[in-house]
């Protein structure tokens, strides 16, 4: 991506800038079109991802405390072992009530997903900007199309390797918020105290991240053969002649 922008600055400020030439026709062909796609799904991937809030509430039961609802809110970027269920009451079920954390620090696959979402809507911005207002001189320097091909091959790595992290990760943040967390809670096993799961917040649209992170694999996948088309390299390859057997 820097390259591409620093390749685009100065693009911008040299004598050329004179010679912007708009054409949002170019939308209309695959180029533009499946560019405008990647920035419309990177937005769903970071907003869907980045945005979540939930909490996982159990029912405890103890010394002097019956049925008390206690909770743990948890959010991007998901660093469950710094959340902690409040307390059922002041006196802490009589001083056999500890402070219970989640398990599990899942920071480093969601804010990978989300920071490449991000970075994939900024130079979806950019490269529309050239494709748009600088076709021609997108066409007429070679670096251009090779330095937007490298960048677009990486890119659909990338999602593939961000998804596949993130979507593990997400089953793990399921189990820690789920009712499979109360075993592990030593609280919990005090005498005289109890513990039952009460639900957890609906994690739909994490799903839906994971979903999108998928489209975008696959868009910027299928990207990688319209912009090669632009490349010196397969012009090259069509003016190759082909040898009589």
């Amino acid at each position: 991506w820097c390259g591409f922008l620093r390749s685009l600055l100065s693009v911008l400020v040299s004598p050329r800038m004179a010679g912007l030439r708009v054409d949002f026709g170019l939308l209309l062909e695959p180029l533009g079109f499946i560019k405008v796609l990647e920035w419309i799904f990177s937005i769903f991937a970071f907003a869907t991802c980045g945005g979540f809030q939930g909490e996982t509430t159990l029912q405890v039961s103890c010394k002097g405390v019956a049925n008390k609802t206690v909770t743990a809110a948890f959010a991007y970027p998901f660093r469950l072992n710094t959340v902690v269920f409040s307390a059922p009451d002041p006196k802490r079920c009589g001083g056999t009530w500890t402070d219970v954390y989640l398990v599990g620090n899942f920071s480093s696959s969601a804010q990978f997903f989300v920071t490449l979402a991000v970075l994939s809507f900024l130079y979806c911005i950019a490269a529309l900007v050239v494709y748009i207002g600088y076709k021609h001189v997108y066409q007429q320097n070679s670096k251009f199309p090779l330095t937007d091909l490298a960048i677009t091959v990486i890119t659909a790595f990338l999602w593939l390797v961000s998804t596949f992290s993130w979507a593990t990760a997400l089953a793990d943040i399921k189990m820690s918020t789920g009712a499979s967390a109360i075993p592990g809670i030593e609280s919990c096993k005090a005498p005289g105290t109890t513990c039952r799961f009460a639900s957890v917040t609906s994690m739909k649209t994490l799903n839906v991240s994971v979903v999108f992170g998928l489209l975008n694999m696959v868009l910027w996948g299928g990207n990688i053969w319209f912009v090669y088309k632009d490349t010196n390299l397969h012009n090259q390859s069509k003016r190759i002649p082909q040898q009589s057997p």
